[in-house]
């Protein structure tokens, strides 16, 4: 084989770290994992039935590009009475990862800038490389919150699109309503495309959870059924939006993944009707549990929602820390996966009590140890 074969954009990506740690996980006997971005507990019997019913009907061909009629309509009537939009139109996507490339992929000129905050989650680099765009990025550290006049002073005439994701991966950090409603503004002030990642907007635990679209009505928001659900390996997300967007979000679906996964919307609509508000309540206690554990030894920002802690290391680096909890049989993600610092690590509270427990007990151990063991 070639070299010249290899596309340049593929030489700007860089395999995940969190990969490489997955990987390393599958070497290790028995590892405290708190480094999994998915939900612990699995996923809701009523939505494995309908998934195998269909499948048994033989609801196993294509779909509609833009998903079945009853799961359009369901969301659409939720949608329509959440926010009244007099524009805007769901579609069903592949996932929220896919739904996220259709998006930037529709809206990103070459050498266009895409606004994201510092840290971000891992994909957001790479899909707006992928779309040929540049990341321009805007520091939310050290306490994580959304700071409108950076945003501001980071607008170029080249900026097409701000990406948004509260709950935050890493940082848990949920966007308070002011902050949201002030970002919402410079978006539509500056004609600025405005997408907003709510993958983990049932994870909330110290305030409602505010959505951009309230206050804008051109966001593009991109949601799905992975966390809230537990069903991130069957691939099921939505997009809503203004109908010329979608449009040509559904245009390119046809072209790439054609449909979602089509016995899974089925499934979804089994979803729909499930209450897991008590799923949502015990991650908060395990916020408060592993908060308690660890609050003495570390400087804790963020973490009012979604299922992770961003730490600041206590000493060393990001990586360093990491590769010492690593010795110590915990698996956690170093900060630079996430953030072009490496001052911090994510950890995962997504777990069984005994693992925050144990995992936290490393932690203290580690933090108390001034430097990586001789």
């Amino acid at each position: 084989m070639s070299e010249k074969w290899i596309a340049d954009r593929m030489h700007q990506i860089d395999a995940s770290g969190i990969r490489k740690v997955f990987d390393l996980a599958a070497t290790m006997e028995n590892p405290i994992n708190l480094s999994i971005g998915q939900p612990h507990f699995d996923t809701p019997q009523p939505v494995k039935d309908a998934l195998c019913e269909a499948v048994q009907e033989g609801k196993n061909a294509y779909s509609q590009t833009q998903g079945i009629a009853p799961l359009r309509e369901r969301l659409q009537d939720d949608v329509d009475s959440a926010y009244q939009h007099g524009d805007r139109e769901v579609f069903i996507s592949s996932g929220t990862s896919g739904a996220l490339m259709l998006a930037l992929c529709t809206l990103v000129n070459p050498g266009d800038e895409v606004l994201v905050f510092d840290p971000w989650f891992v994909m957001y680099k790479h899909l707006v490389t992928l779309a040929g765009g540049k990341v321009v990025q805007v520091s939310t550290y050290p306490d994580f919150r959304i700071r409108p006049e950076a945003v501001q002073a980071a607008i170029t005439d080249r900026t097409k699109v701000i990406l948004f994701n509260s709950p935050s991966n890493p940082t848990g950090a949920v966007a308070s309503a002011e902050e949201v409603k002030a970002l919402a503004q410079i978006a539509e002030d500056n004609d600025i495309a405005l997408i907003s990642d709510e993958i983990y907007k049932s994870f909330c635990y110290d305030s409602e959870f505010s959505s951009p679209a309230e206050w804008n009505n051109s966001t593009i928001v991109i949601d799905g059924f992975s966390k809230s659900h537990s069903m991130t390996g069957l691939r099921l997300g939505y997009v809503h939006g203004p109908a010329a967007v979608i449009q040509q979000m559904m245009k390119l679906q046809q072209f790439t993944f054609v449909c979602a996964p089509h016995p899974v919307q089925w499934a979804a609509l089994a979803a729909w009707e499930m209450d897991l508000s008590e799923n949502f309540a015990d991650y908060g206690r395990k916020r408060d549990l592993i908060v308690s554990e660890l609050k003495e030894h570390f400087d804790i920002q963020g973490g009012q929602g979604a299922f992770y802690l961003f730490l600041k290391t206590p000493w060393g680096t990001g990586t360093e820390f990491v590769t010492e909890a690593i010795r110590n049989n915990l698996l956690v993600i170093p900060g630079n996966v996430f953030s072009p610092e490496d001052t911090h690590f994510r950890l995962s509270f997504a777990a069984a009590d005994d693992q925050l427990r144990q995992g936290a007990e490393i932690l203290r151990k580690l933090a108390v140890q001034e430097g990586p063991a001789s």
